[in-house]
């Protein structure tokens, strides 16, 4: 069973001294970022997660309503806010472009912004 994989070789000896993984200032403040970009990716996913199962309730309330004016009105409330709330995420990536465009000339400036520090050049 353990040789079922075959041989595996060490990943740490790629890790030489003085590599660009190895060296503090080469990655110098990357981390903040990195930890803020995947917390915008997870809020993005939680925003459509949270945006679909509202437009599931919103149908489901459709079918269940009836006759009932209030429940039909309720679950098209539901339905509009719901992708109103799509656009609002969807149009903050478009005005993040925009305004990295207009700021910086590339509009992925401000959604994946790049520090450099002493010693590291654009």
């Amino acid at each position: 069973m353990i040789f079922q994989f075959g041989t595996i070789t060490n990943p740490f000896s790629k890790l030489a001294p003085n590599t660009m993984l190895a060296s503090p200032e080469a990655t110098r403040g990357e981390g903040l970022i990195i930890i803020l970009n995947n917390l915008l990716k997870f809020t993005i996913v939680v925003a459509g997660l949270f945006t679909f199962w509202n437009i599931i309730a919103a149908g489901y309330g459709f079918m269940s309503a009836g006759e009932d004016a209030k429940a039909v009105a309720k679950a098209w409330s539901k339905f509009t806010m719901s992708l109103v709330g799509l656009t609002f995420v969807a149009g903050s990536f478009v005005l993040a472009a925009i305004f990295g465009w207009l700021i910086f000339r590339d509009p992925s400036a401000l959604i994946s912004p790049k520090i450099f520090g002493p010693g590291i050049t654009p």
